[in-house]
C-alpha cells in the first residue's frame, strides 16, 4: 500500500468566491481525503486592484507527490471552476490552490509573508513553527499586518455532504 502524504493547501478566490471555494473544496474531497478545513477569512487583494479574496486552509492525504498533485488534482480543478492564468500572477480569478506544506516541509517560503496564508493555517497547525520568522504559527498570525476578517458567513465542512 503506498504511504499518503499530509498536504496543507491554501484556497484563495475573488471571483463568486463564496460558491467557487465550497465547490473547489468538493472537488478535492472527491480526489482525495481532507482532514480538516479552517475557517474562510475575507482579505484584501494583494499585488492587484481587483475584489477582496476568500481564503481557507485545508489537510489533505494524497499518495501523489507535489509535481503530480499540482498536474493531475490541483490544475485540473482550478481550471474546472474557470482559473485562466495569465501574465498578471495577481488578476482575479474564481481559484487558486497552492501547496503550503508536504510532509510538513514547507515549498515556497515567499507564501509564509502574507496574512491570507499564516491565518488560515494557524488554525490548523499553531504550534507549527513558520519557517520564515521561527515563531510559532499562531504568534505570526496573531502579528499580521494587513486586515483580514473572518466570515462566519461562509462554511465549508471537512465532512463530505450525505448523499440520499
Amino acid at each position: 500500500m503506498t504511504d499518503l502524504h499530509r498536504v496543507y493547501l491554501s484556497l484563495g478566490s475573488n471571483i463568486e468566491a463564496e460558491q467557487n471555494l465550497p465547490k473547489a473544496i468538493d472537488l478535492l474531497r472527491e480526489a482525495g481525503e481532507i482532514i480538516s478545513v479552517s475557517s474562510v477569512w475575507e482579505s484584501e487583494s494583494v499585488g492587484f486592484d481587483g475584489p477582496n479574496f476568500l481564503n481557507a486552509c485545508i489537510l489533505f492525504l494524497t499518495n501523489l507527490q507535489p509535481a503530480e498533485l499540482k498536474e493531475k488534482i490541483i490544475r485540473p480543478i482550478e481550471a474546472k471552476l474557470g482559473r485562466v492564468r495569465s501574465e498578471e500572477k495577481n488578476a482575479p480569478r474564481p481559484i487558486d490552490i497552492d501547496i503550503l506544506l508536504f510532509d510538513n516541509q514547507p515549498l515556497n517560503t515567499d507564501f509564509w509573508n502574507y496574512a491570507f496564508v499564516i491565518v488560515p493555517l494557524a488554525e490548523l497547525i499553531p504550534d507549527f513553527v513558520h519557517p520564515v520568522s521561527g515563531g510559532k504559527l499562531s504568534q505570526a498570525a496573531g502579528q499580521a499586518p494587513v486586515w483580514i476578517e473572518k466570515r462566519v458567513d461562509v462554511f465549508i465542512s471537512a465532512m463530505a455532504p450525505r448523499r440520499g
